[in-house]
């Protein structure tokens, strides 16, 4: 009996120490140094207007109204506290009607002719259903629709476009996009909106 309470002693030291090392220490050593160093994107990277929290840089939202951007479709309605995809496969008949239909809705939305190409970030959502992006050409698509709703030359709601587009991650990963919480802030901004 003995034996084993030698043995097992210190295997429970180790199990203490490595549990308080890696589930009390770490952590808060890792939120210090963030919080120091990034106080922005620790607390999430929101943005406030007069005053008010109006969202994140890091999570999608809903856009209907004709005179704002459109950003992509989410599975989980932008909820953060449970993303994630729709899980139906490229073959799957259901996940063929949504995409169809989102197909319709927005060449409905931006009067694009039948055959015309869409693209599938606006038709899509993307892997965790809270992508705040859009692309460069998904934003183009939209500019008829927004620049006729506000009452803009389209020139001044491409421009708007080419200040908001954010370059590949080292200009070497992913595409260009568009957050579009920003791009509708400061659509709303030059249009004098708040």
């Amino acid at each position: 009996m003995f034996e084993y309470a030698k043995e097992i002693k210190p295997a429970l030291i180790l199990f203490m120490a490595f549990a308080l090392l890696t589930g009390v220490v770490y952590p808060l050593f890792i939120t210090g140094i963030v919080q120091t160093a990034l106080p922005a994107k620790a607390e999430g990277s929101l943005i406030v207007v007069d005053g008010r929290i109006v969202g994140s840089e890091l999570i999608g939202q809903t856009f209907q109204s004709p005179g704002y951007f459109h950003g992509r479709p989410s599975a989980v309605n932008y909820a953060a506290n449970g993303s994630g995809a729709g899980n139906l496969g490229p073959t799957s008949a259901r996940l063929m009607e949504e995409v169809s239909r989102r197909i319709d809705q927005v060449r409905h939305e931006n009067r694009m002719y039948n055959g015309q190409s869409v693209p599938a970030d606006l038709v899509q959502s993307s892997g965790s259903g809270l992508d705040p992006h859009i692309s460069r050409q998904a934003a183009m698509e939209q500019v008829a629709r927004v620049a006729g709703a506000r009452g803009l030359a389209h020139s001044a709601v491409q421009a708007l476009i080419d200040r908001n587009v954010e370059p590949a991650v080292f200009g070497i990963l992913g595409q260009e996009r568009v957050n579009v919480l920003r791009l509708n802030l400061d659509l709303d901004n030059i249009t004098g909106v708040s």
